[in-house]
């Protein structure tokens, strides 16, 4: 049988299910660590799953790192984000802008039932007490960079270099993947979706976005 947009969609929606489910993780939100390397499709799947979500909110962690500290940003997100969350409380948090280099106005992001972290980091050692699931995409680093480099064209390959280099060092010290809870796949039909290490979300068989109900069950 063909897959159908109806069918595409079923697994993912299904996830959006099992993620509404858990238990809340900081304060009433359930918070869920979308990770992996750069260029390896976090956005889009985060996006997609947000949508299934109902329009759940979605923190891009390109928003709290910046140029002087592409990974030394923990601290920041605790104090603007994590640690109001976890008294009930709106965040709120100032988005960096990568074209002028500086950080803009506040934003507010609420206390929803659930909240994506989407970024490479979001499932680091300090952020993952509070977090309800950490979903990894699973694509090697080597294709991710490439795929990310493509994107960002030929100005920003002096960024690349040490974007790499950096993040790199960052998974060598602070390894998120051994930690997720779903391994996130993009193929030509959607996504499969494999236990991760901690399998804590789904049972421990493959779920794929083109397969249909069955695959939760």
């Amino acid at each position: 049988m063909p897959n159908s947009p109806a069918r595409q969609g079923t697994a993912i929606h299904d996830l959006a299910s099992r993620l509404r489910r858990l238990p809340p993780s900081c304060g009433p939100v359930r918070l869920i660590g979308v990770d992996g390397h750069a260029g390896s499709g976090k956005s889009t799947f985060a996006g997609r799953l947000a949508r299934a979500l109902d329009g759940a909110s979605v923190l891009h962690l390109d928003d709290i790192a910046s140029h002087d500290e592409l990974f030394e940003w923990t601290g920041r997100l605790l104090t603007q984000v994590i640690e109001p969350f976890s008294r009930g409380e709106s965040a709120h948090y100032a988005p960096y802008d990568w074209h002028t280099r500086r950080f803009g106005p506040l934003r507010t992001l609420p206390p929803a039932p659930v909240v994506l972290v989407e970024g490479v980091g979001a499932g680091r050692r300090t952020l993952r007490p509070h977090l309800a699931a950490l979903l990894w995409m699973e694509l090697p680093h080597e294709e991710s960079w490439t795929r990310g480099r493509q994107r960002d064209g030929e100005e920003q390959r002096e960024f690349w270099a040490g974007w790499v280099r950096a993040e790199r060092r960052h998974f060598a010290e602070d390894p998120s993947r051994p930690f997720a809870d779903l391994l996130i796949r993009q193929s030509e039909k959607g996504y499969e979706m494999l236990p991760g290490p901690m399998k804590t979300v789904g049972p421990d068989q493959l779920l794929t976005h083109g397969d249909g109900p069955s695959a939760m069950c």
